[in-house]
C-alpha cells in the first residue's frame, strides 16, 4: 500500500520522450532538480528525501521509472521490481556499453524542467541501479550537477568493478565537458559497501579529475559512528535527518553542491 502522506502536495503528470512514458511528481520553487528514484522505487525513504529537497529550495521532478509512488518496501516488491528492471530494454545495454532509452528519457526530463525553471542548469540525482544515469544524464548541457549516490551498476564482478556503465559516446561527452564546461560531479557511497567498490569511484575521479567531489562515509569495523558495513543507501537512509549522523552531513553535502553548481 502507499503512504499518501509523503506524495501531498506533488502534482501528477506522465511525460514522454524517445518512446518512454513515466508519470513525474513535481514540486517546490526554485532551481530544477531530477531525483532519480532506487528499488524499489519512490519509497517513503525517497520521497522524504524529495521533500527535504524542496524545503531546501529546490524544483524536484521525481520520475517514477519503477515500482508505485508512496509505496513502502517489502521484500516481495523488491523482488519484483528487480525482476522487472533486468527484462526492461529501458534499462538494458550496460555491459555493452550501450546507450540506454532510460538515460536518453532523464536526459529530456532534464531539459523539460531547465525550461520550467530557467537559471543556468539543472541537477540530477541517482541512487543504487540509477546512480550512474545521474553522470549520463550530464550528457545533455543543461545538466550542471549530477550526484551518484551508491551507484551501483554495472554489478561490480571482473572489469564491471571498474565500469561507469556510460556509453561511450556518453563518456566522451562527459569528457569533453569536464575539459571545456568545468563539469563537476559528487559521488557518495559507504566504504565498505560491495555493491560500489573502491576501483570505481577511482575510475569516476579520473574521468571527472578536479570537478570530482567525494563523500565517503566509513563503515569499516569499529567505525566512530557504528555504521553496519552492509550499509548501502546513503541519502535515504533512516539516519539522514539526525543532527550530526554521517548520512544527515552527505544530505547537507548534496544541497550545498546543488546551489553552488545551480546558482553560481
Amino acid at each position: 500500500m502507499s503512504e499518501p502522506d509523503v506524495l501531498t502536495g506533488w502534482q501528477r503528470a506522465p511525460f514522454e520522450a524517445h518512446g518512454v512514458r513515466h508519470e513525474v511528481l513535481r514540486r517546490g520553487t526554485g532551481p530544477g532538480v531530477v531525483l532519480v528514484p532506487e528499488l524499489p522505487g519512490a519509497t517513503p525513504a525517497v520521497m522524504a528525501l524529495a521533500n527535504r529537497l524542496v524545503d531546501a529550495g529546490f524544483r524536484v521532478a521525481v520520475p517514477s521509472v519503477i515500482g508505485e509512488p508512496g509505496r513502502a518496501p517489502s521484500g516481495g516488491y523488491l523482488a519484483g521490481s528487480i525482476a522487472r528492471m533486468c527484462v526492461s530494454r529501458e534499462f538494458a545495454a550496460f555491459a555493452r556499453r550501450a546507450d540506454r532509452p532510460a538515460a536518453r528519457f532523464l536526459r529530456s526530463l532534464a531539459r523539460d524542467l531547465h525550461a520550467e525553471c530557467g537559471g543556468p542548469g539543472v541537477g540530477v540525482i541517482g541512487m543504487c541501479f540509477s546512480g550512474g544515469f545521474a553522470l549520463a544524464a550530464a550528457a545533455e548541457p543543461a545538466v550542471l550537477a549530477p550526484v551518484l549516490s551508491q551507484p551501483a551498476m554495472p554489478p561490480p564482478i571482473g572489469a564491471g568493478k571498474v565500469a561507469t556503465g556510460l556509453s561511450a559516446h556518453e563518456e566522451a561527452v562527459i569528457a569533453r565537458r569536464v575539459e571545456v564546461d568545468g563539469l563537476c560531479a559528487m559521488g557518495l557511497r559507504f566504504t565498505r559497501d560491495r555493491a560500489v567498490p573502491d576501483e570505481r569511484f577511482e575510475t569516476l575521479a579520473a574521468l571527472i579529475g578536479p570537478g570530482w567531489r567525494a563523500f565517503e562515509i566509513d563503515s569499516s569495523p569499529g567505525n566512530p559512528d557504528g555504521i553496519p558495513a552492509r550499509s548501502h543507501s546513503v541519502l535515504t537512509d533512516p539516519s539522514a535527518e539526525v543532527p550530526g549522523h554521517p548520512t544527515q552531513r552527505a544530505n547537507d553535502a548534496v544541497v550545498a553542491f546543488l546551489r553552488e553548481q545551480l546558482t553560481g
